[in-house]
């Protein structure tokens, strides 16, 4: 043993682990490790459906409460740049000292935000609850992250898509919900929520558990495989980890046009309902969870940049074409929209983790945050712009957005 090791930081022992039993699959242990991507993914799923019902109830409050499209932009930009801020720092953090019960703590802050937003009576009480679930997102995300790489057996572009597309599952589900529960009965009913709260954190528990004795297990064999410095050069690394972080200012602008905004540009456009839009947004974040889980498969199979070329500029025919066609048409290509776009978000973090294989906590807490702080600044710019022009613009503006994934054509080649 080096002299050293002894005090490796603690990511060493997950990708240790992870290394090696990457030839266990099939077998009982194997099935257990399935079990906690499954876990993972459930929670994730109530966690997000939660999330999701900030912006999914966006007409009642601004009807409540008399809110103009900038102070609606303002709620989601509190709610992503608290998730924004705090996800690095707290994935550097635990890269270095791990917090097995982290993720029952970040859905315990996940649910002092919902209690908070059924009793808000004033609009600087809904942003005070935005920012809770800001922080209990920011907890969340980069322990699991770093969870679900441990668990993957090797096989990192499925367990990433398994453990996000809960998340996007969660978010499609929490429009539909709000449609049912929300919207015709009242604010206090977000309280219903509160139960999927309080199954996240008995599932976390069990999880944080399973994390505990890998991480004992895992201390020796992190002495035995330390993680290796990336092949490439810190320049292309740098280089590649600010392309990758631009391609996510890409899609992410784009899709919070579509989460925060979709809604109001079907009721202003097409006369639909508050009802009708909120089924259609539900079809949409549907479409999204079903490009998560192709992704990272895919990426295993044909490498992470191929993935992220299709998913990010592939999709910018449709974009453009989205502001110019009818009803059935905007649908039609936002299903497609969104199923295409979705699958870059595994495949642009496993490719960032491979660059950087020694700091899993920050990067996925990077990078998590960096979507989370885009959507946000995305939200309150394009908040604004529509208070100025018209939300039809917003889209035909959007449009031009995933033609930036041209740059991926400067990343560098790596093996899947």
């Amino acid at each position: 043993m080096k002299p050293g090791t002894e005090d490796a930081p603690q990511p060493f022992a997950s990708d240790a682990i992870d290394r090696a039993d990457a030839d266990d699959l099939g077998t009982p242990a194997q099935k257990a490790v399935m079990a906690i991507l499954l876990a993972l993914s459930c929670s994730h799923l109530l966690n997000d459906s939660i999330q999701a019902l900030i912006p999914s109830i966006y007409p009642l409050i601004k009807k409540s409460f008399g809110l103009n499209f900038t102070q609606i932009g303002l709620i989601t930009f509190t709610f992503q740049m608290t998730a924004s801020i705090f996800q690095p720092l707290i994935g550097l953090y635990t890269d270095r000292k791990p917090k097995p019960y982290s993720l029952a703590l970040g859905m315990a802050m996940t649910l002092c935000g919902l209690v908070f937003l059924a009793f808000a009576t004033s609009y600087p009480a809904v942003v005070a609850a935005a920012a809770l679930v800001g922080v209990g997102s920011a907890i969340f995300h980069p322990e699991a992250s770093r969870i679900a790489r441990l668990a993957s057996g090797g096989r990192h572009g499925f367990a990433q898509s398994l453990f996000q597309v809960g998340g996007n599952a969660g978010s499609a589900l929490g429009p539909l919900l709000a449609a049912i529960i929300v919207v015709p009965y009242g604010q206090r009913h977000i309280l219903w929520f509160s139960l999927a709260a309080f199954l996240g954190i008995a599932i976390l528990m069990r999880v944080g558990g399973w994390y505990r004795q890998q991480l004992s297990r895992g201390i020796t064999r992190a002495a035995r495989h330390a993680a290796q410095h990336p092949p490439l050069p810190r320049r292309t690394v740098a280089v590649s980890i600010t392309i990758l972080l631009t391609l996510v200012f890409s899609k992410y602008f784009y899709l919070v046009s579509m989460t925060s905004y979709y809604t109001f540009y079907l009721i202003g456009k097409f006369h639909v309902s508050v009802q009708q839009s909120q089924l259609l947004l539900f079809a949409f974040l549907g479409a999204v969870a079903l490009g998560t889980i192709v992704g990272g498969p895919v990426g295993d199979r044909i490498g992470r940049k191929k993935v992220i070329w299709v998913s990010i500029l592939g999709v910018a025919p449709f974009t453009l074409a989205l502001p110019h066609v009818g009803l059935l048409g905007t649908v039609l290509l936002s299903l497609v929209i969104g199923l295409v776009m979705a699958s870059a978000f595994a495949a642009i973090v496993v490719y960032a983790t491979e660059l950087v294989p020694d700091r899993v906590g920050l990067i996925a807490g990077l990078f998590f945050g960096s979507a989370f702080g885009m959507a946000g600044i995305g939200a309150a710019v394009l908040g604004k712009l529509a208070d100025l022009t018209s939300i039809e613009f917003v889209y035909q503006v959007c449009a031009f957005l995933p033609l930036i994934g041209l740059l991926t054509g400067f990343l560098p080649d790596l093996e899947s």
